[in-house]
C-alpha cells in the first residue's frame, strides 16, 4: 500500500509524500460516502460466502469531461453451497440501469450499498449462473489519494485528462459492483476500458488489443485472480516504455511502464531498476507471481498503490540517498505481499504491509550489505507508536487504518517490519525464508505455474514458522502482534554479574534470548522464563546489550524523542494558525 517508511518522516516533521500530492478535485454536490461503502472487508453475508466468482467481463466507460463513468459487470457466479440470492456491493451514489440473471431482467433490492438479486432458483454447490449489472454515475472523488481513496480526476501539464483510482481502504465497490472482501477474488477478469480517443487505459494483466470508434477507444485486458482493491483505472496520454527480464526460473517476464510524455528517459531508467528488484525478490522470496502477464507501472497523479501487474507510480522519479526508488520497490513488494498472498481479514493486514515494508531494508542488505540493512531498520524503529496491537483481538473495519489515535495504520508497516527482522534473528534464515515462501506460495518449492493465490492469517504464519523452526512461538506472536506495548528489558548489575529480566504487557514470560557484548566477545544469554544473567568478569567491565539490534524492545530514549517531536509539531501548528 502507501509507501510505508513515510511514518518516520512524519515523526520528523517532513511529510514529503503527502506534500507531493496534487490538491483534490472538489466533490461538487456529490452526496457523502456511505458508511457501508467507506468500509472494506466487512463480514460476508451468507449469500456472499456461498458465492465464488470464476469469471467477470467488466466494461467501464470513463468520461473525464463530466467526471462520470458507466459500465456493465457480466459475472459467472458459482455456488460453493446452496444459494438462492446473489449479493454485490456498489456505492449507492450510482444508478443501476439493469440487472439480468441468465439473460432475463430481474427485480432486485438495493439498500445501503448492497444489491440483493434473486436468482430465481436454488443453485446447488458447483452450479453456475450468469448475473449482469449495468450502472452509471459520478464516482466518489478522492480527497487525499491514496490514503483517502476514490477517483482522481486530474490533468497533465499539457492539459490532457489524467485519471486514476486508489481504493484500498474503501474497496472495489467505490466504482464497480463486486463482493468487497479480500477473499472474493475473481478467477478470471476480462476488462474493457473505454476512454476518449487519444488517451490510453493501462490495465491489469495482459493487453488483448484496442479499437477506436466514434471518438472513443476501448482497451481490452485480461488477468487472473486480481486482488479486489488492486483492480485499477489508469488513463492518460501515455507513452509506453518496454523491457524484459530473464528470470532465474527460466521464464522471460515483460516489463511495461505507461508514462507521461517527456518522461521516457526516467521511465527507461526505472525499468532497469525494476530488473534489480525482480532479481532480489526472486532470489529471496520466490518467482514473480504474474510472470505470464507482466510487471507493469502506470504514472499517476497520486503517490502510489499496489495495483496488480499495473502498480501506480507517482514519485516523480525523485532521487534518494539510498540509491533506489523506495516507493517503486515497496509497491512492487506487494505483488508478493498483497496480490499473491492476501490477508484473509483486515486484522491481518500487517502480513501485507509489514512484510512488504521489511522488503526495503532486506533489499538494502542484499544489495549493499549489513550496514545499510541495520541503518534502514534503525530509521524504521523511530516510527513505532505501540498504542494498539498489530493484530487486534476483535474484528476491525478498514477505516481503523485512518484512526490517528490508535496509530494502527502506521504500526502495521514499520512495526511489522521490525517484528519480521526479530523473528528472522530468532529462528534463523533457513526457517524464516522457508516460512515466508510457504506463507506466500503455499509450498516451499515454488516455481512458475505450480502455485495459486493464498489467503492467510497471522495464525497461519505462526503455525508455519513453528513447523519450520521446530519451536513454540506462541509467546513471540502474542507479545509482538497481539499486545500493544513492546517488551521491556530490565537490567540490574550486581558486582560482576549482569541480571536481565523481560517484562511484557500481559505479565507472561518472554523467553527471548539476549546478546551481551563485553571484553571483546558476544555472549547469548538464555532467558528461560524471561530471566537470565551473565558474569562480566569485572565490576567495571563495559557491556552493550543487543549490539546488532536483533531484538525489538521498548526504548525510553525513542519515546522521549517522539514526545519532543510531537511537541514541536504542535507548536508549529499553533504558530501557523495564530493561536
Amino acid at each position: 500500500m502507501r509507501f510505508s517508511t513515510f511514518a518516520a518522516l512524519l515523526l520528523a516533521g517532513t511529510a514529503t509524500q503527502a506534500a507531493a500530492q496534487e490538491p483534490p478535485v472538489p466533490a461538487e454536490s456529490l452526496p457523502p460516502l456511505s458508511p457501508f461503502t467507506a468500509d472494506s472487508g466487512a463480514p460476508l453475508s451468507v449469500a456472499q460466502a456461498a458465492t465464488d466468482l470464476p469469471r467477470l467481463d467488466l466494461a467501464i466507460r470513463i468520461d473525464p469531461a463530466n467526471k462520470a463513468i458507466s459500465g456493465e459487470a457480466d459475472y459467472i457466479i458459482r455456488a460453493n453451497a446452496p444459494v438462492e440470492m446473489a449479493e454485490f456491493d456498489l456505492d449507492p451514489r450510482f444508478s443501476v440501469t439493469s440487472i439480468t440473471v441468465d439473460g432475463n431482467e430481474t427485480r432486485y433490492e438495493s439498500a445501503d450499498g448492497q444489491l440483493s438479486i434473486p436468482l430465481g432458483r436454488t443453485l446447488a454447490a458447483g452450479e453456475t449462473a450468469r448475473v449482469s449489472i449495468a450502472w452509471n454515475g459520478k464516482p466518489w472523488v478522492a480527497k487525499r489519494a491514496p490514503w483517502d481513496g476514490g477517483f482522481v480526476w486530474s490533468e497533465t501539464p499539457e492539459g490532457k485528462p489524467w485519471v486514476a483510482t486508489a481504493v484500498q481502504m474503501e474497496g472495489c465497490d467505490m466504482f464497480w459492483p463486486c463482493i468487497d472482501h479480500p477473499t472474493k477474488e475473481v478467477e478470471r477478469l476480462n476488462s474493457a476500458i473505454t476512454v476518449p480517443e487519444g488517451l490510453v487505459a493501462a490495465g491489469n494483466g495482459t493487453l488483448l488489443g484496442h479499437d477506436t470508434a466514434d471518438g472513443w477507444t476501448t482497451w481490452r485486458w485480461s488477468t487472473r485472480n486480481p486482488n479486489t482493491y488492486a483492480i485499477a483505472i489508469n488513463v492518460g496520454p501515455y507513452e509506453l516504455a518496454s523491457a524484459s527480464f530473464e528470470s532465474r526460473f527460466g521464464n522471460t517476464i515483460p516489463l511495461k511502464f505507461w508514462h507521461l510524455p517527456g518522461h521516457a528517459p526516467q521511465a527507461a531508467a526505472l525499468l532497469d531498476e525494476m530488473k534489480t528488484y525482480l532479481d532480489f525478490f526472486e532470489e529471496m522470496i520466490g518467482p514473480y507471481p504474474f510472470g505470464d502477464e507482466k510487471v507493469g507501472l502506470a504514472e499517476t497523479p497520486h503517490l502510489g498503490m499496489e495495483h496488480q501487474t499495473i502498480n501506480a507510480y507517482g514519485n516523480e522519479f525523485k532521487p534518494s540517498p539510498q540509491g533506489y526508488d523506495g516507493l517503486a520497490q515497496h509497491e512492487f513488494a506487494h505483488e508478493w505481499f498483497a496480490n499473491q498472498l492476501t490477508n484473509s481479514s483486515n486484522n491481518d493486514m500487517w502480513l501485507q504491509e509489514g512484510l512488504g515494508t521489511y522488503m526495503q531494508p532486506l533489499f538494502q542488505q542484499w544489495r549493499d550489505g549489513e550496514a545499510a540493512y541495520l541503518a534502514a531498520l534503525s530509521s524504521q524503529r523511530l516510527a513505532l507508536l505501540n498504542r494498539t496491537p498489530v493484530v487486534p483481538s476483535s474484528p476491525i473495519t478498514s477505516n481503523y487504518y485512518l484512526d490517528t489515535d490508535a496509530g494502527w495504520g502506521k504500526d502495521i508497516y514499520s512495526k511489522g517490519s521490525q517484528i519480521s527482522h526479530t523473528l528472522r534473528q530468532l529462528i534463523g534464515d533457513e526457517a524464516f525464508f522457508t516460512s515466508i515462501r510457504r506463507l506466500v506460495y503455499g509450498r516451499a518449492d515454488p516455481k512458475p505455474g505450480n502455485f495459486v493465490p493464498q489467503f492467510r492469517s497471522t495464525a497461519d504464519f505462526q503455525r508455519i514458522a513453528e513447523e519450520e523452526s521446530g519451536k513454540d512461538l506462541g509467546w513471540f506472536f502474542d507479545t509482538y502482534l497481539r499486545e500493544a506495548a513492546l517488551p521491556v528489558l530490565k537490567q540490574n548489575r550486581v558486582g560482576d554479574r549482569l541480571e536481565l529480566e523481560w517484562v511484557r504487557e500481559s505479565g507472561k514470560p518472554f523467553p527471548m534470548p539476549v546478546e551481551v557484548q563485553f571484553g571483546g566477545r558476544v555472549v547469548s544469554v538464555p532467558m528461560t522464563g524471561g530471566k537470565g544473567s551473565v558474569n562480566l568478569g569485572s565490576e567495571r567491565m563495559h557491556y552493550v546489550i543487543d549490539p546488532l539490534a536483533k531484538v525489538l524492545r521498548y526504548s525510553a530514549t525513542v519515546e522521549r524523542w517522539q514526545a519532543w517531536v510531537a511537541e514541536q509539531q504542535e507548536k508549529a501548528k499553533k504558530a501557523k494558525s495564530g493561536t
